[in-house]
């Protein structure tokens, strides 16, 4: 199959969808508080052509847009919310906030949601010059850090007559984006205690703080013993106040708990409760926790990623040029040595000193032996057949969710790596559109890997998306 004329598609529409990257980058919002980013991602959606739904699974920056009749759907995936903590100048190499522990996109969802959505317009235009029967979807997912956003929208069946979906996430390396992730389950812990005077009647009060630090300590002790892939992470969203002299009568902690799967991961969540009502217990406080969010592990499919590895092959890794490399290798002086090795490590790939940007795409069957982080498109895979490409778009070893990787989210290495990919995942896309054996034999591969363990979504029935997990308590 020829894929030039789909790929002139990307082109034609790529300044445009760089500048929506660009102004995303430019208004970094957090999980579920994205209402600037939704808005201008409906608005290309709309100027482009497609029908535009809002407000799925009743997340009002939840956005929809759907273009084409008849046949087959296929979905892209975007996303577009940022980290708190990480504003930073774009283009400077050393750290400079924008402003004072503001925000920034120090994991590159600006361009994960303008790349998806270069895509899905690219198909769009295909479908309608050729006059060809099918339908391409892009979903625009808010709150993917901490969120589960795409939890509720599987939940809420907005993904039922979807044939394949698509995605894509920012790397240092171009390639098929490995399947594998950690279930999570994310969960607000908040104690109550009594109120006293610090100094003259502190045997009065009752430290809610106290209950804090002795969760985290029983925590600290559960670490030996829980699977070597498991994880756990906590934040302190309220310490109780700024007054040492005042026995601290309320706190609250955000625990992230991680693990292979589901099954690994439910008796996890259960021995962290039982520690935090141990606290409680120790400190004459109460505890009440709330499910914040929570998301499955990744499922994969080999012929899905077989179709992206052979096109990405086919288009050959991304053309950076040499102020591209100059400006990445600028980057990569203000890194250690050991980010570098870890990059690497995640592709499976030896470590070439000297390479400030990839210049290949990563072998299918590499022996990837680096970190795994969580993600909600684990329960998209789970309901769809689901691929996902890496895209080369910063200086090799860059750590995600730092100021460096906000600082390089408008350079040209990372605009021409997400047009690169956006071509990748267009072509994946047209693919499954004109010849239905590859949506049956990726449909046909996603029961086989149920078969024995049907999806149950993480996210019981009465819990609602958080939509206030961004605001400090």
């Amino acid at each position: 199959m020829q894929y030039d004329e789909i790929w002139r598609l990307v082109d034609a529409k790529r300044d445009a969808l760089i500048a929506l990257s660009d102004r995303v980058w430019g208004m970094p919002e957090l999980a579920y508080r994205e209402m600037r980013s939704a808005a201008e991602h409906a608005a290309v959606l709309q100027h482009e052509g497609f029908r535009v739904t809002r407000g799925i699974a009743g997340i009002p920056t939840a956005v929809m847009g759907e273009a084409g009749e008849g046949g087959p759907v296929i979905a892209i995936l975007g996303e577009f919310d940022a980290l708190p903590g990480l504003s930073q100048e774009a283009g400077v190499a050393e750290r400079r906030p924008v402003e004072a522990n503001g925000n920034g996109h120090g994991c590159g969802h600006n361009l994960l949601g303008a790349g998806a959505l270069l895509a899905a317009t690219a198909v769009k235009d295909y479908l309608a010059e050729r006059r060809l029967p099918g339908r391409i979807r892009y979903y625009g997912c808010p709150a993917e850090e901490g969120g589960a956003a795409k939890g509720f929208m599987v939940r809420a069946r907005a993904f039922d007559d979807v044939a394949v979906a698509i995605s894509w996430h920012p790397a240092s390396f171009s390639g098929v984006k490995e399947p594998v992730s950690l279930a999570n389950t994310r969960i607000d812990f908040t104690f109550t205690g009594r109120a006293a005077h610090a100094a003259g009647a502190p045997h009065l009060g009752r430290s809610a703080l106290d209950a804090v630090e002795l969760m985290n300590v029983g925590v600290n002790y559960m670490r030996e013993h829980m699977p070597s892939r498991a994880r756990v992470h906590y934040a302190l969203l309220d310490g109780g106040g700024i007054a040492p002299n005042v026995v601290q009568a309320r706190a609250t902690v955000r625990y992230l708990i991680r693990a292979g799967d589901l099954s690994e991961l439910t008796p996890l969540v259960e021995w962290v409760r039982s520690i935090a009502q141990g606290a409680a217990l120790m400190t004459q406080t109460t505890v009440e926790s709330r499910l914040v969010s929570a998301v499955s592990n990744l499922v994969a499919n080999q012929p899905l990623e077989q179709l992206l590895h052979d096109i990405l092959l086919r288009l050959g890794p991304p053309e950076f040029d040499e102020e591209d490399r100059a400006i990445a290798a600028m980057f990569q002086a203000t890194l250690r040595p050991e980010d570098i090795a870890e990059a690497y490590a995640k592709v499976g790939l030896p470590v070439q000193p000297g390479k400030a940007l990839c210049d290949l795409i990563v072998p299918l069957d590499a022996s990837r032996t680096g970190g795994v982080g969580s993600t909600d498109v684990g329960d998209v895979s789970w309901v769809v057949p689901t691929v996902q490409a890496a895209g080369a778009t910063c200086a090799i070893g860059t750590p995600f969710h730092t100021w460096q990787l906000t600082a390089q989210g408008k350079t040209g290495a990372a605009h021409r790596g997400m047009a690169h990919t956006a071509k990748a995942m267009a072509a994946t896309a047209v693919a499954a559109l004109l010849d239905p054996a590859v949506i049956e034999e990726a449909r046909a591969d996603l029961r086989r890997r149920t078969r024995d363990r049907a999806y149950v979504c993480p996210l019981p029935p009465g819990v609602e998306p958080a939509l206030d997990m961004s605001q400090q308590s």
